[in-house]
């Protein structure tokens, strides 16, 4: 009797393992299987696109720590910049990368860590601590300057640093008797805009300069250019339940939103900040129309106002562009746009629908790298159709009133007609201004945020 028990115990527990196994293992392990064999596909994409390069920050997994959950995959709302193989987490398209950090926080064992540029692609980025605070004491950076490029991303740090900012407040009763600003913050872009918002709400005394108008960089977008593709939260404020929104309805968005919760008082623009000096108690901040002094200050100025120059003989004519807000105004022209992102394609896609243009695409490359799919696939439809001429492997040395000289990588210089020269080439940190201001800047090659 006893051997019996045994035996109907033993085939009890097998058969709740036989099912557990078959509720659980199996769909895992299907899961696990297809997660595999579509991390291959997207990294032959990614080849292909020229993705495997960071532009800043991703996501770095240690292979000695991952447990292969999969749970950073389904966390990154961006899709496919995560993969698994031999049941590990890896990163695949690093150039999507845009720093939610929600892969990081849905690791359950910490394998995970976001990390700027690579081993061959240095970043340069603001030193920063944990509480956006640069190595100057009460100057803080927050958005595109500090490496975070997303609109959600630059509303969430906005709120963020406002949040570190008051609590900082809190034991400072000096402050409070003084004649002094609570706080400057420079910028109305995405960050500048929300911590204008959350600085509001929480009462402080403070002033935002922005040195054109409310919006900031993403003024400089060409018209109808789709800037949002997910719902956006906004803090403070709530969420916006629309999942695609354009240049013209997120500025309209942001005006709003001031006129609504009366931030107009708070907002000076066409205030260009030309220095910030700082003294025992706090910070002078020096315009062009006066000067106003604060215990802290904010930079939320972004990259893409100050453009990358080509360096080149004639650059500094009338006909050189950098940006493209209306296309319609170009026609009837030979244009040649130099670059190879997507502002570039979508720039020189925008001036090949134009009456009368002849449009050139010159990157000094010979593919691209880090575009957009559905750029990639317009632009093979363009030169196919003979509305953009691409010029790949080459680089432009001089630049005339009517004509340019683009060198070949066999050597060979060809001089073409040219009455617009439109360079997208990236934007740079205002090294100068940082310096003047005594901020660090870091070259990063693969290290930690």
């Amino acid at each position: 009797m006893e051997i019996f028990l045994i035996e109907n115990d033993t085939f009890i527990i097998w058969l709740t393992a036989i099912i557990l196994f078959a509720v659980f293992g199996i769909p895992f392990w299907i899961k696990k299987i297809r997660l595999e064999k579509h991390t291959d596909i997207q990294d032959i994409k990614a080849e292909r696109y020229g993705l495997k390069e960071p532009i800043s920050l991703y996501p770095k997994v240690d292979p000695n720590i991952c447990i292969g959950t999969g749970g950073c995959i389904a966390a990154c709302p961006e899709q496919d910049v995560l993969g698994l193989r031999n049941g590990q987490g890896v990163a695949i398209n690093k150039a999507h990368c845009v720093g939610h950090g929600l892969c990081e926080r849905s690791c359950p064992v910490d394998a995970i860590t976001l990390v700027f540029g690579s081993e061959t692609r240095g970043v340069d980025i603001p030193r920063i601590q944990e509480n956006f605070e640069t190595n100057i004491d009460g100057i803080y950076i927050v958005g595109e300057l500090g490496g975070m490029g997303l609109i959600r991303n630059a509303f969430e740090q906005g709120r963020q640093c406002i949040d570190y900012i008051s609590k900082s407040m809190k034991q400072d009763q000096v402050l409070k008797q003084t004649e002094m600003l609570d706080l400057v913050i420079i910028g109305c872009g995405p960050a500048g805009l929300s911590a204008t918002i959350h600085a509001n709400r929480l009462g402080l005394k403070f002033l935002t300069l922005e040195r054109e108008d409310v919006g900031g960089t993403v003024r400089y977008y060409p018209r109808k250019k789709l800037v949002m593709t997910q719902p956006l939260k906004v803090p403070g404020i709530g969420k916006i339940h629309k999942k695609e929104i354009e240049k013209e309805e997120l500025i309209d968005l942001w005006n709003e939103i001031i006129q609504t919760h009366d931030l107009s008082s708070h907002i000076k623009t066409e205030q260009s900040v030309d220095r910030i000096i700082s003294f025992g108690e706090g910070h002078r901040v020096v315009t062009k129309n006066g000067e106003y002094v604060a215990k802290r200050v904010i930079l939320a100025i972004g990259r893409r106002g100050t453009p990358r120059k080509l360096n080149i003989p004639g650059e500094n004519l009338s006909n050189v562009v950098y940006n493209l807000l209306e296309p319609d105004h170009f026609q009837n022209e030979h244009i040649t746009v130099v670059g190879g992102g997507d502002s570039a394609v979508e720039a020189a896609i925008s001036l090949s629908e134009q009456i009368g243009n002849h449009v050139s695409l010159s990157y000094r490359n010979n593919k691209f790298a880090r575009l957009k799919a559905t750029n990639l696939k317009n632009l093979n439809e363009a030169v196919e159709q003979g509305a953009i001429e691409l010029l790949l492997n080459s680089n432009v040395i001089e630049n005339a009133q009517n004509e340019l000289s683009i060198q070949c990588n066999d050597g060979e210089i060809i001089k073409r007609k040219n009455d617009r020269l439109f360079i997208f080439a990236g934007g740079v940190l205002p090294d100068a201004f940082l310096k003047d201001i005594g901020i660090k800047v870091d070259t990063k090659f693969g290290h930690p945020k």
